[in-house]
């Protein structure tokens, strides 16, 4: 049953119509699975929400996620958004309940629910595994966001039985929400998402957890470095003990591999001075610039930009100002990433732009009173 009172204007002026039409029942109701439904009801899709905690599905709802899902609603697609470790048993449920509905997922880990459902019998007919590489350090439904998806890949995983027009129902869904569909099986998927997202997660939390016990004096010189590698470790533990678990096997081949890499390093730094040493060190940091070099940039490209370092003062809208002045000079800002220095009244503010407009933006900024602090020309 389609509540049109709770959803919101389908067509509103400047609104690209959706893809996806008829209702969207999205079960879990935490980050990923209301930050759908933030997106789809953004776009006039009837969504309704289910959630094994009352207190989170309403919360949801509160927010304008979506709507309370009633008995007699027949939804056209399904969206599993609950833990890994339930993913298998919700799919099979949702798969019986509704015959006529296509059923996806957005878990991070595709092959053991896959297999596990195999292993069971149940007909994966109406099933396509996806999953949106999107996310926050922050889960719940309170820190969903409808633009959460927005230039993101979301990995779509059919086989040979899967109909044209269930996966392109789930198409719908991924390119509704803003993200890029990309088709992949459920290995290639989990040994992808096992290099760019889960080993990141490990070796992010191993470092972070040197600083817990680590000096206040040397805390105080921490500065963007390891703020950039340890941004992740913030993650909630209870959620990476199942997404490890189930693609333990990907995760502990790039951990061996990488386990060798640092035995390597530190049997060379132990005597720097032996032959050979410096190089060992020279390639390890000359394969993690080539490894740098591959990572897809802004709009998908692997480009790589310059960058300046602007010396800003803590006060309110000097960012603002130094953006619209780097407008004014033509220069548009492919990256940003700001440090402020512990007890300083200022920060410092790392531009990375086009290559051939770094001189003029340099100079342009220096004219207007602005102070370089570096750049990649230095």
């Amino acid at each position: 049953m389609t509540d049109t009172t709770s959803a919101p204007t389908a067509r509103k002026a400047g609104v690209v119509a959706p893809r996806l039409s008829g209702t969207v029942r999205i079960v879990g109701a935490g980050l990923l699975g209301a930050s759908v439904g933030h997106a789809l009801r953004a776009k006039g899709v009837d969504v309704v929400l289910t959630d094994a905690s009352p207190a989170q599905l309403r919360l949801a709802v509160d927010y304008g996620a979506g709507r309370l899902a009633e008995d007699d609603d027949t939804p056209a697609l399904i969206v599993v958004a609950v833990p890994p470790d339930v993913t298998a048993d919700v799919i099979e449920a949702e798969l019986a309940r509704f015959p006529d509905a296509v059923v996806t997922d957005v878990a991070s880990v595709k092959l053991e629910p896959f297999r596990t459902l195999q292993a069971r019998g149940v007909d994966l007919t109406r099933y396509i595994g996806s999953h949106p590489l999107a996310g926050r350090e922050r889960g719940g439904a309170i820190s969903a966001r409808a633009d959460l998806f927005i230039g993101r890949p979301w990995v779509v995983c059919r086989d040979g039985e899967t109909k044209a027009s269930d996966l392109a129902l789930v198409e719908a869904l991924a390119l509704d929400v803003g993200a890029m569909p990309l088709e992949m099986t459920p290995e290639e998927h989990d040994r992808s998402v096992a290099l760019t997202s889960h080993v990141p997660q490990v070796v992010a939390s191993l470092l972070a957890a040197r600083l817990a016990g680590a000096e206040e004096g040397a805390l105080r010189l921490a500065g963007q470095g390891v703020r950039d590698t340890t941004r992740i470790a913030a993650s909630a533990p209870e959620l990476w003990v199942q997404i490890l678990g189930a693609n333990a096997g990907p995760v502990v081949e790039i951990l061996d591999a990488l386990a060798a890499d640092l035995g390597e390093i530190s049997d060379a730094l132990r005597e720097p001075g032996a032959p050979g040493a410096r190089r060992v060190v020279a390639e390890t940091i000359r394969q993690g610039n080539d490894g740098v070099d591959r990572l897809p940039g802004k709009h998908g490209q692997n480009q790589r930009f310059e960058s300046l370092i602007v010396m800003i003062d803590d006060t309110p809208g000097q960012l603002g100002r130094l953006f619209g002045e780097l407008g004014e000079l033509g220069v548009n800002v492919e990256d940003l990433r700001l440090e402020h220095s512990p007890g300083a009244q200022f920060g410092l503010a790392e531009i990375s732009v086009e290559p051939a407009t770094l001189h003029g933006a340099i100079t342009g900024l220096q004219e207007r009173g602005w102070r370089i602090a570096g750049n990649t020309n230095d």
